[in-house]
């Protein structure tokens, strides 16, 4: 079949045919859109034969092929029949309601109707990751009725379905956080969430480089306060590994920042104690140091110095005043200014130094050495070092 040349007629039945096969394998888990020849070959790796579907649809091991060839027409009759089952659902909405105040029959139960509206706004959101009218009448649906908690958890396996071929769509990704949010209100499996959500981001930055709607969703589960601070500490370890091996990825120094921030952030909540001071001093400690190797082994990578800028300017800013203990002793002092501006001067001569064979690691790590003490001597930044 030749893309765009199917029959109103056909199109439906394809659409039938991918919706059937959406209902029979409820464990997919990845789904993407491949050309026609590749069928052939994936038959051939899963030891199995055609049977008659694979020229449309691949479906084995709870993996899903949609051929290319029939994604713009399958694509388009999976959101007219959306948009005709919401249409329809719409209008009976009043009229279920009022059937249901009157004990009268609307003609047409909403429990089916809601059926095919989700049915086939999966469909089309499979297709079409970015429809936000689909999304939009799933919200309506799942937030008409208490559902069991089975119904949320089943929505947040779609949205990961749909993330591993659009792992960039903004729609889905705020989707998830909806989800979360309503499962957060009468649920008590936030832990688990939690790490189930770091994992999958961690996954998808794997294989999407650069990709700033997952880390900042991994990013608003801390900024919503879902984490307590023992909970922040450990995220900032098990996302250390992952971080250094990513070191021009300055997503996920930017989630390592908002952790740090919370860590920090409860030293201003009244009653904060000389241990809290403590284990934030020890955490933004090993983070200088560990970005020192950082910068040293990976010579030129931008995200490392933005991160340094972020580190020292909060070093100052909470660790070189005089802090005083509940007893009035004093933890930290004046003298570590001192010492952490001679440990940074030492730092960038040691980065500023360009090799007679002008490698051009070498000299973006001289240049971004070269803007950051610009910017540690900046008038801004002196004040702060001066009031400290």
């Amino acid at each position: 079949m030749e893309q765009g040349s199917c029959s109103q007629e056909d199109c439906f039945d394809l659409l039938a045919q991918f919706e059937h096969v959406l209902q029979s394998d409820p464990l997919i888990d990845e789904v993407g859109f491949i050309h026609p020849s590749q069928f052939i070959m994936l038959d051939k790796e899963a030891g199995s034969s055609s049977d008659g579907t694979s020229t449309s649809f691949w479906n084995q091991d709870h993996k899903l092929g949609i051929s290319t060839d029939i994604l713009i027409q399958l694509c388009k009759v999976a959101k007219h029949a959306f948009l005709a089952a919401f249409k329809e659902y719409k209008r009976h909405e009043n009229a279920c309601a009022e059937s249901l105040t009157n004990n009268i029959s609307s003609g047409v139960s909403c429990p089916t109707l809601e059926s095919k509206v989700m049915k086939h706004s999966q469909a089309a959101l499979l297709l079409s990751s970015d429809f936000g009218t689909a999304w939009n009448a799933r919200k309506l649906i799942l937030s008409k009725q208490k559902l069991p908690l089975e119904a949320f958890t089943e929505e947040l396996r779609l949205s990961r379905l749909i993330l591993s071929n659009s792992p960039k769509s903004e729609p889905t990704w705020s989707h998830r956080r909806w989800i979360i949010k309503m499962i957060s209100r009468s649920s008590s499996t936030q832990q688990e969430i939690i790490n189930k959500e770091s994992e999958l981001v961690e996954s998808i930055g794997e294989r999407s480089k650069m990709n700033y709607r997952a880390w900042y969703h991994r990013c608003w589960l801390v900024s919503v306060s879902y984490m307590t601070i023992e909970q922040v500490i450990q995220e900032l370890k098990k996302s250390k590994r992952w971080a250094g091996l990513h070191v021009a990825d300055s997503s996920c120094f930017h989630y390592r920042r908002r952790l740090m921030l919370r860590v920090l952030e409860a030293l201003k909540v009244k009653g904060s104690n000389a241990n809290d001071k403590t284990e934030a001093h020890k955490i933004l400690m090993e983070e200088l140091d560990w970005n020192k190797e950082l910068l040293k082994l990976y010579l030129g990578r931008e995200a490392l110095w933005l991160h340094r800028r972020f580190l020292s300017l909060n070093w100052i800013m909470y660790f070189c005043r005089n802090q005083l203990s509940e007893t009035g002793e004093s933890i930290f002092t004046n003298e570590e200014t001192g010492i952490f501006i001679g440990n940074e001067i030492h730092l960038l001569e040691s980065s500023m130094t360009v090799p007679d064979n002008k490698f051009e690691d070498f000299q973006a790590q001289a240049l971004h050495a070269s803007v950051y003490m610009l910017w540690l001597t900046k008038p801004a930044y002196s004040r702060i070092v001066e009031n400290a």
